[in-house]
Protein backbone atom coordinates (compact mmCIF):
# COMPACT_ATOMS: atom_id res chain seq x y z
CA UNK A 1 0.00 0.00 0.00
CA UNK A 2 2.93 2.32 -0.63
CA UNK A 3 3.84 2.79 3.03
CA UNK A 4 6.77 4.97 1.99
CA UNK A 5 4.46 7.69 0.75
CA UNK A 6 2.14 7.43 3.75
CA UNK A 7 4.98 7.47 6.26
CA UNK A 8 6.30 10.60 4.60
CA UNK A 9 3.21 12.44 5.85
CA UNK A 10 4.44 12.04 9.42
CA UNK A 11 7.99 13.16 8.67
CA UNK A 12 7.56 16.41 6.80
CA UNK A 13 7.62 19.75 8.57
CA UNK A 14 6.65 23.28 7.71
CA UNK A 15 9.35 25.42 6.07
CA UNK A 16 10.30 28.65 7.82
CA UNK A 17 9.35 31.95 6.23
CA UNK A 18 11.37 33.75 3.57
CA UNK A 19 8.78 35.97 1.92
CA UNK A 20 5.07 36.60 1.73
CA UNK A 21 2.97 35.81 -1.36
CA UNK A 22 -0.08 36.75 -3.35
CA UNK A 23 -3.68 36.45 -2.12
CA UNK A 24 -7.13 36.54 -3.66
CA UNK A 25 -8.69 34.74 -6.60
CA UNK A 26 -7.16 33.30 -9.76
CA UNK A 27 -4.24 35.51 -10.77
CA UNK A 28 -1.17 35.52 -13.06
CA UNK A 29 2.43 34.69 -12.14
CA UNK A 30 4.36 36.49 -14.90
CA UNK A 31 5.07 33.63 -17.25
CA UNK A 32 4.38 32.67 -20.87
CA UNK A 33 2.27 29.80 -19.50
CA UNK A 34 0.00 31.91 -17.29
CA UNK A 35 -3.10 30.75 -19.13
CA UNK A 36 -1.95 27.11 -19.10
CA UNK A 37 -1.45 27.00 -15.32
CA UNK A 38 -3.91 29.19 -13.44
CA UNK A 39 -3.69 30.01 -9.75
CA UNK A 40 -6.47 30.17 -7.20
CA UNK A 41 -5.57 31.81 -3.92
CA UNK A 42 -7.16 31.24 -0.54
CA UNK A 43 -6.07 32.82 2.73
CA UNK A 44 -3.61 30.04 3.60
CA UNK A 45 -3.60 27.83 0.49
CA UNK A 46 -2.87 27.99 -3.23
CA UNK A 47 -4.21 25.82 -6.05
CA UNK A 48 -2.46 25.26 -9.39
CA UNK A 49 -4.99 24.55 -12.14
CA UNK A 50 -3.72 22.75 -15.24
CA UNK A 51 -5.64 24.58 -17.95
CA UNK A 52 -5.35 23.02 -21.38
CA UNK A 53 -8.73 21.25 -21.41
CA UNK A 54 -8.81 20.87 -25.19
CA UNK A 55 -5.55 18.90 -24.89
CA UNK A 56 -6.60 17.03 -21.74
CA UNK A 57 -4.22 19.31 -19.80
CA UNK A 58 -1.18 17.66 -21.37
CA UNK A 59 2.05 19.15 -20.09
CA UNK A 60 4.27 21.51 -22.04
CA UNK A 61 7.78 22.77 -21.37
CA UNK A 62 6.50 26.17 -20.26
CA UNK A 63 4.01 24.52 -17.88
CA UNK A 64 6.87 22.63 -16.26
CA UNK A 65 8.81 25.85 -15.74
CA UNK A 66 5.76 27.63 -14.32
CA UNK A 67 4.87 24.81 -11.94
CA UNK A 68 8.44 24.76 -10.65
CA UNK A 69 8.41 28.51 -10.07
CA UNK A 70 4.99 28.49 -8.39
CA UNK A 71 5.69 25.60 -6.05
CA UNK A 72 9.08 26.96 -5.03
CA UNK A 73 7.59 30.37 -4.19
CA UNK A 74 4.70 28.79 -2.28
CA UNK A 75 7.04 26.61 -0.28
CA UNK A 76 9.02 29.66 0.82
CA UNK A 77 5.96 31.81 1.62
CA UNK A 78 5.08 31.85 5.36
CA UNK A 79 1.49 32.84 4.60
CA UNK A 80 0.83 29.61 2.70
CA UNK A 81 0.24 26.42 4.70
CA UNK A 82 -0.45 23.93 1.91
CA UNK A 83 -0.99 23.68 -1.85
CA UNK A 84 -3.29 21.83 -4.24
CA UNK A 85 -3.40 20.89 -7.91
CA UNK A 86 -6.33 20.09 -10.17
CA UNK A 87 -7.18 20.01 -13.86
CA UNK A 88 -9.70 21.86 -16.02
CA UNK A 89 -12.39 19.94 -17.87
CA UNK A 90 -12.61 16.15 -18.04
CA UNK A 91 -8.96 15.43 -17.26
CA UNK A 92 -6.54 15.98 -14.45
CA UNK A 93 -3.63 15.53 -16.84
CA UNK A 94 -3.21 13.11 -19.73
CA UNK A 95 0.59 13.28 -19.60
CA UNK A 96 3.20 15.11 -21.61
CA UNK A 97 2.34 16.81 -24.89
CA UNK A 98 3.86 14.05 -27.00
CA UNK A 99 2.45 15.41 -30.27
CA UNK A 100 4.48 18.57 -29.81
CA UNK A 101 7.55 16.42 -29.07
CA UNK A 102 6.84 14.46 -32.24
CA UNK A 103 6.79 17.64 -34.33
CA UNK A 104 9.94 18.95 -32.66
CA UNK A 105 11.72 15.72 -33.56
CA UNK A 106 10.39 15.91 -37.12
CA UNK A 107 11.98 19.36 -37.34
CA UNK A 108 15.27 18.01 -35.97
CA UNK A 109 14.90 19.99 -32.74
CA UNK A 110 16.03 17.38 -30.21
CA UNK A 111 17.32 20.14 -27.92
CA UNK A 112 13.75 21.37 -27.51
CA UNK A 113 12.73 17.86 -26.49
CA UNK A 114 15.57 17.62 -23.99
CA UNK A 115 14.43 20.88 -22.42
CA UNK A 116 10.95 19.41 -21.94
CA UNK A 117 12.27 16.54 -19.82
CA UNK A 118 14.92 18.72 -18.16
CA UNK A 119 12.24 21.08 -16.81
CA UNK A 120 9.45 18.64 -15.93
CA UNK A 121 11.46 15.94 -14.14
CA UNK A 122 12.91 18.39 -11.55
CA UNK A 123 9.38 19.54 -10.74
CA UNK A 124 8.47 15.94 -9.98
CA UNK A 125 11.46 15.74 -7.65
CA UNK A 126 10.41 19.02 -6.01
CA UNK A 127 6.93 17.58 -5.48
CA UNK A 128 8.34 14.36 -4.03
CA UNK A 129 10.46 16.28 -1.52
CA UNK A 130 8.03 19.13 -0.87
CA UNK A 131 8.14 20.56 2.65
CA UNK A 132 4.50 21.57 2.81
CA UNK A 133 1.38 19.41 2.53
CA UNK A 134 0.15 19.10 -1.04
CA UNK A 135 -3.04 17.66 -2.47
CA UNK A 136 -3.77 16.51 -6.03
CA UNK A 137 -7.40 16.12 -7.10
CA UNK A 138 -7.23 13.36 -9.71
CA UNK A 139 -10.66 13.88 -11.23
CA UNK A 140 -10.73 12.46 -14.76
CA UNK A 141 -7.94 11.21 -17.02
CA UNK A 142 -4.64 10.84 -15.14
CA UNK A 143 -2.00 9.25 -17.32
CA UNK A 144 1.76 9.25 -17.85
CA UNK A 145 3.16 12.59 -16.76
CA UNK A 146 -0.15 13.27 -15.01
CA UNK A 147 0.95 10.66 -12.50
CA UNK A 148 4.36 12.30 -12.32
CA UNK A 149 2.96 15.65 -11.20
CA UNK A 150 0.76 14.08 -8.54
CA UNK A 151 1.72 10.65 -7.23
CA UNK A 152 5.12 11.63 -5.75
CA UNK A 153 3.20 14.16 -3.63
CA UNK A 154 1.64 13.72 -0.20
CA UNK A 155 -2.11 13.34 -0.85
CA UNK A 156 -3.86 12.11 -4.01
CA UNK A 157 -7.65 12.09 -4.17
CA UNK A 158 -9.15 9.75 -6.78
CA UNK A 159 -12.79 9.89 -7.83
CA UNK A 160 -15.41 7.86 -9.68
CA UNK A 161 -14.27 9.67 -12.85
CA UNK A 162 -10.57 8.91 -12.48
CA UNK A 163 -8.93 6.86 -15.24
CA UNK A 164 -5.26 6.12 -14.56
CA UNK A 165 -2.67 4.48 -16.81
CA UNK A 166 0.98 4.49 -17.76
CA UNK A 167 0.45 3.76 -21.48
CA UNK A 168 3.94 4.50 -22.75
CA UNK A 169 4.64 1.06 -24.25
CA UNK A 170 1.77 1.73 -26.67
CA UNK A 171 3.75 4.62 -28.17
CA UNK A 172 7.15 2.95 -28.17
CA UNK A 173 8.38 4.65 -25.00
CA UNK A 174 8.84 3.68 -21.35
CA UNK A 175 6.90 4.60 -18.17
CA UNK A 176 8.74 7.74 -17.10
CA UNK A 177 7.96 10.83 -15.01
CA UNK A 178 8.83 8.95 -11.78
CA UNK A 179 6.70 5.94 -12.80
CA UNK A 180 9.60 3.53 -12.34
CA UNK A 181 9.69 4.70 -8.72
CA UNK A 182 6.03 4.60 -7.76
CA UNK A 183 5.03 1.58 -9.88
CA UNK A 184 7.85 -0.46 -8.40
CA UNK A 185 6.50 0.27 -4.90
CA UNK A 186 3.02 -1.11 -5.59
CA UNK A 187 1.88 -4.39 -4.02
CA UNK A 188 3.36 -7.52 -5.55
CA UNK A 189 4.03 -7.23 -9.27
CA UNK A 190 1.15 -4.93 -10.10
CA UNK A 191 3.66 -2.31 -11.21
CA UNK A 192 5.10 -4.62 -13.85
CA UNK A 193 1.60 -5.41 -15.11
CA UNK A 194 0.67 -1.73 -15.42
CA UNK A 195 3.99 -0.73 -16.97
CA UNK A 196 4.02 -3.43 -19.64
CA UNK A 197 0.35 -3.48 -20.62
CA UNK A 198 -0.55 0.18 -20.15
CA UNK A 199 -3.94 -0.97 -18.89
CA UNK A 200 -6.14 1.43 -16.93
CA UNK A 201 -7.14 1.59 -13.28
CA UNK A 202 -10.26 3.20 -11.90
CA UNK A 203 -10.24 5.59 -8.97
CA UNK A 204 -11.37 2.76 -6.71
CA UNK A 205 -8.46 0.61 -7.91
CA UNK A 206 -5.99 3.47 -7.42
CA UNK A 207 -7.17 3.81 -3.84
CA UNK A 208 -7.06 0.06 -3.22
CA UNK A 209 -3.44 -0.30 -4.34
CA UNK A 210 -2.17 2.92 -2.76
CA UNK A 211 -1.65 5.11 -5.83
CA UNK A 212 -4.34 7.34 -4.33
CA UNK A 213 -4.43 8.16 -0.64
CA UNK A 214 -8.15 9.07 -0.62
CA UNK A 215 -11.29 8.51 -2.64
CA UNK A 216 -14.32 10.71 -3.16
CA UNK A 217 -17.27 10.92 -5.49
CA UNK A 218 -16.63 13.67 -8.01
CA UNK A 219 -19.81 15.45 -6.95
CA UNK A 220 -18.25 16.04 -3.53
CA UNK A 221 -15.11 17.76 -4.84
CA UNK A 222 -16.56 21.30 -4.58
CA UNK A 223 -17.30 20.60 -0.92
CA UNK A 224 -13.79 19.25 -0.38
CA UNK A 225 -12.20 22.27 -2.06
CA UNK A 226 -14.32 24.68 -0.05
CA UNK A 227 -13.49 22.94 3.21
CA UNK A 228 -9.76 22.80 2.49
CA UNK A 229 -9.80 26.42 1.35
CA UNK A 230 -11.07 27.46 4.77
CA UNK A 231 -8.35 25.64 6.67
CA UNK A 232 -5.56 27.61 8.33
CA UNK A 233 -2.92 24.94 8.76
CA UNK A 234 0.36 23.52 7.61
CA UNK A 235 -0.23 20.27 9.50
CA UNK A 236 -0.48 17.20 7.24
CA UNK A 237 -2.54 15.33 9.83
CA UNK A 238 -5.24 18.00 9.73
CA UNK A 239 -5.50 17.78 5.95
CA UNK A 240 -5.40 13.99 6.05
CA UNK A 241 -8.27 13.95 8.57
CA UNK A 242 -10.28 16.41 6.49
CA UNK A 243 -9.88 14.35 3.33
CA UNK A 244 -10.79 11.21 5.25
CA UNK A 245 -13.91 12.75 6.78
CA UNK A 246 -15.09 14.03 3.41
CA UNK A 247 -14.20 10.87 1.50
CA UNK A 248 -16.32 7.93 0.41
CA UNK A 249 -16.06 4.20 1.00
CA UNK A 250 -15.25 2.23 -2.12
CA UNK A 251 -13.90 -1.15 -3.21
CA UNK A 252 -12.82 -2.47 -6.63
CA UNK A 253 -15.45 -4.49 -8.47
CA UNK A 254 -15.16 -8.25 -8.90
CA UNK A 255 -13.63 -7.91 -12.38
CA UNK A 256 -10.80 -5.70 -11.17
CA UNK A 257 -7.18 -6.71 -11.61
CA UNK A 258 -6.85 -6.02 -7.88
CA UNK A 259 -9.00 -9.12 -7.33
CA UNK A 260 -6.55 -11.32 -9.23
CA UNK A 261 -3.27 -10.28 -7.63
CA UNK A 262 -2.20 -13.88 -7.10
CA UNK A 263 -2.38 -14.43 -10.85
CA UNK A 264 -0.61 -11.13 -11.57
CA UNK A 265 2.20 -12.06 -9.19
CA UNK A 266 2.46 -15.56 -10.60
CA UNK A 267 2.80 -14.31 -14.17
CA UNK A 268 4.55 -10.94 -13.90
CA UNK A 269 7.18 -11.95 -11.34
CA UNK A 270 9.29 -13.70 -13.99
CA UNK A 271 12.67 -12.34 -14.99
CA UNK A 272 12.03 -11.74 -18.69
CA UNK A 273 9.18 -10.56 -20.88
CA UNK A 274 9.27 -13.87 -22.74
CA UNK A 275 8.80 -15.78 -19.49
CA UNK A 276 5.93 -13.52 -18.50
CA UNK A 277 4.17 -14.23 -21.80
CA UNK A 278 4.82 -17.95 -21.44
CA UNK A 279 3.29 -17.88 -17.97
CA UNK A 280 0.21 -16.05 -19.23
CA UNK A 281 -0.19 -18.54 -22.07
CA UNK A 282 0.12 -21.42 -19.64
CA UNK A 283 -2.55 -19.92 -17.39
CA UNK A 284 -4.79 -19.13 -20.36
CA UNK A 285 -4.70 -22.79 -21.42
CA UNK A 286 -6.34 -23.75 -18.13
CA UNK A 287 -9.28 -21.34 -18.38
CA UNK A 288 -11.34 -19.40 -20.88
CA UNK A 289 -11.24 -16.17 -18.85
CA UNK A 290 -10.93 -13.17 -21.15
CA UNK A 291 -8.41 -11.43 -18.86
CA UNK A 292 -5.61 -13.69 -20.07
CA UNK A 293 -6.42 -13.28 -23.75
CA UNK A 294 -6.81 -9.50 -23.51
CA UNK A 295 -3.55 -9.18 -21.56
CA UNK A 296 -1.68 -11.31 -24.10
CA UNK A 297 -3.23 -9.34 -26.96
CA UNK A 298 -2.01 -6.10 -25.47
CA UNK A 299 1.53 -7.40 -24.92
CA UNK A 300 1.65 -8.42 -28.58
CA UNK A 301 0.45 -5.00 -29.74
CA UNK A 302 2.96 -2.78 -27.99
CA UNK A 303 6.61 -2.10 -28.83
CA UNK A 304 8.82 -5.15 -28.14
CA UNK A 305 11.76 -2.89 -27.27
CA UNK A 306 9.58 -0.88 -24.90
CA UNK A 307 8.49 -4.06 -23.14
CA UNK A 308 12.05 -5.08 -22.37
CA UNK A 309 13.33 -1.69 -21.28
CA UNK A 310 10.20 -1.02 -19.21
CA UNK A 311 10.48 -4.30 -17.32
CA UNK A 312 14.12 -3.59 -16.49
CA UNK A 313 13.24 -0.03 -15.48
CA UNK A 314 10.61 -1.15 -12.96
CA UNK A 315 12.93 -3.80 -11.57
CA UNK A 316 15.71 -1.26 -11.08
CA UNK A 317 13.25 1.16 -9.53
CA UNK A 318 12.62 -1.28 -6.69
CA UNK A 319 16.11 -0.55 -5.35
CA UNK A 320 16.47 3.13 -6.19
CA UNK A 321 15.45 6.41 -4.59
CA UNK A 322 13.20 8.91 -6.35
CA UNK A 323 16.11 11.00 -7.61
CA UNK A 324 17.97 7.93 -8.92
CA UNK A 325 14.87 6.85 -10.82
CA UNK A 326 14.42 10.28 -12.38
CA UNK A 327 18.08 10.52 -13.42
CA UNK A 328 17.88 7.07 -15.02
CA UNK A 329 14.55 7.86 -16.68
CA UNK A 330 16.06 11.03 -18.13
CA UNK A 331 18.79 8.97 -19.79
CA UNK A 332 16.19 6.54 -21.08
CA UNK A 333 13.93 9.30 -22.40
CA UNK A 334 16.74 10.93 -24.36
CA UNK A 335 17.64 7.57 -25.86
CA UNK A 336 13.98 6.91 -26.65
CA UNK A 337 13.44 10.15 -28.54
CA UNK A 338 16.84 10.25 -30.26
CA UNK A 339 16.15 7.41 -32.69
CA UNK A 340 19.67 6.06 -32.22
CA UNK A 341 18.45 2.66 -31.06
CA UNK A 342 15.01 2.63 -32.61
CA UNK A 343 12.46 5.05 -34.04
CA UNK A 344 9.66 3.40 -32.05
CA UNK A 345 8.71 6.57 -30.16
CA UNK A 346 8.10 8.61 -33.29
CA UNK A 347 6.38 5.69 -34.96
CA UNK A 348 4.17 5.04 -31.94
CA UNK A 349 3.09 8.67 -31.64
CA UNK A 350 2.49 8.84 -35.38
CA UNK A 351 0.29 5.75 -35.35
CA UNK A 352 -1.77 6.63 -32.28
CA UNK A 353 -1.82 10.42 -32.11
CA UNK A 354 -0.96 11.91 -35.52
CA UNK A 355 -2.13 9.72 -38.41
CA UNK A 356 -4.24 7.60 -36.05
CA UNK A 357 -4.04 4.46 -38.18
CA UNK A 358 -3.21 2.47 -35.02
CA UNK A 359 -0.85 0.28 -37.01
CA UNK A 360 2.67 1.05 -35.80
CA UNK A 361 5.60 -0.66 -37.50
CA UNK A 362 7.85 -1.48 -34.58
CA UNK A 363 11.59 -1.82 -35.04
CA UNK A 364 12.62 -4.38 -33.90
CA UNK A 365 9.31 -6.06 -34.81
CA UNK A 366 9.47 -8.87 -32.23
CA UNK A 367 10.95 -9.71 -28.85
CA UNK A 368 13.49 -12.14 -30.28
CA UNK A 369 14.95 -9.31 -32.37
CA UNK A 370 15.55 -7.09 -29.32
CA UNK A 371 19.18 -7.64 -28.32
CA UNK A 372 20.66 -7.25 -24.86
CA UNK A 373 22.97 -4.55 -26.26
CA UNK A 374 19.97 -2.52 -27.40
CA UNK A 375 18.44 -2.67 -23.95
CA UNK A 376 21.75 -1.79 -22.30
CA UNK A 377 22.18 1.20 -24.59
CA UNK A 378 18.74 2.47 -23.61
CA UNK A 379 20.05 2.89 -20.06
CA UNK A 380 23.24 4.72 -21.01
CA UNK A 381 23.96 8.37 -21.72
CA UNK A 382 23.10 9.60 -25.19
CA UNK A 383 26.81 10.35 -25.63
CA UNK A 384 29.84 10.49 -23.31
CA UNK A 385 29.53 14.27 -23.21
CA UNK A 386 25.77 14.32 -22.55
CA UNK A 387 25.15 15.67 -19.03
CA UNK A 388 22.89 13.77 -16.67
CA UNK A 389 19.80 15.32 -15.17
CA UNK A 390 20.73 17.64 -12.31
CA UNK A 391 18.57 17.48 -9.20
CA UNK A 392 19.12 19.39 -5.92
CA UNK A 393 19.75 16.25 -3.89
CA UNK A 394 22.07 18.01 -1.44
CA UNK A 395 19.43 20.64 -0.65
CA UNK A 396 16.40 18.33 -0.80
CA UNK A 397 16.73 14.81 0.61
CA UNK A 398 15.26 12.08 -1.57
CA UNK A 399 13.31 9.22 -0.07
CA UNK A 400 13.35 5.50 -0.77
Amino acid sequence: MMQGFRALIKRRSFLGALRSGECGGARPFSSDADHEVLVEGKSHARTAILNRPANLNSLTTSMGARLQKLYQSWEEDPAIGFVMMKGSGRAFCAGGDIVTLYHLLSEGNIEGCKEFFRLLYPFMYLLGTYLKPNVALLNGITMGGGGGVSIPGMFRVATDKTVFATPETLIGFHPDAAASFYLSHLPGYLGEYLALTGETLSGAEMFACGLATHYSLSTRLPQIEEHLGNLVTDDPSVIEASLGNLGDLVAPDNMSVIRRMETVDRCFSHETVEEIIDALESEAAKTDHTWYTSTLKRLREVSPLSLKVSLRSIREGRYQTLDQCLVREYRMSLQGISGKISSDFREGVRARMVDKDFSPKWDPPSLDKVSADMVDQYFSRLSPSEPDLELPVKQREAFA
